[in-house]
């Protein structure tokens, strides 16, 4: 699975914040950064609340001053955050509360696997709201693909929200 997080994490951002200055592209990042636990063959460190809030709390250490740099750097703990909710990761106790309920991870299973066909309407479901962010945002056109690149905005999602 990976159009799953992604399409959600935008979609629920865009909802939320409503900032047609909201840069995505770290929020995408931190959406499908816990996927790299699949690596180890189940949930471990990146499925657990514990990084997320850490990650968040260094950052905003980190930034204080309401320096530009924090909004942009925001979205890395916002999509892992995000991440953790739309995989139901919360079902994992010992991974989720880690390192509260212990140090190791014995045989966790990872939640994109162990759902089975589950996953697939899922991820069925993030390719259809990535196919409408698309074209919603006009990102077939090369110039605003390539300024997406640069800035990370996606104006059509916080306007749909209004």
């Amino acid at each position: 699975m990976f159009f799953w997080f992604i399409g959600t994490a935008i979609v629920a951002v865009g909802f939320v914040f409503r900032d047609p200055r909201f840069d995505y592209r770290l929020l995408v990042a931190g959406s499908v950064l816990p996927l790299l636990d699949g690596v180890y063959g189940g949930s471990r460190v990146l499925h657990s609340v514990t990084v997320s809030v850490a990650l968040m709390a260094v950052l905003m250490i980190a930034t204080a001053g309401r320096k530009p740099i924090r909004k942009l750097l925001l979205g890395l703990p916002i999509g892992m955050f995000l991440h953790l909710v739309f995989d139901g990761a919360w079902n994992n106790t010992d991974v989720f509360w880690w390192p509260f309920t212990g140090w190791t991870f014995g045989d966790e299973p990872f939640p994109v696997v162990d759902r089975g066909v589950v996953s697939i309407v899922l991820e069925a479901v993030g390719a259809g709201l990535c196919v409408w962010l698309w074209r919603a945002n006009d990102l077939g056109n090369s110039g605003r693909r390539r300024q997406f690149l640069v800035d990370g905005r996606l104006a059509a999602v916080a306007d749909r929200a209004r």
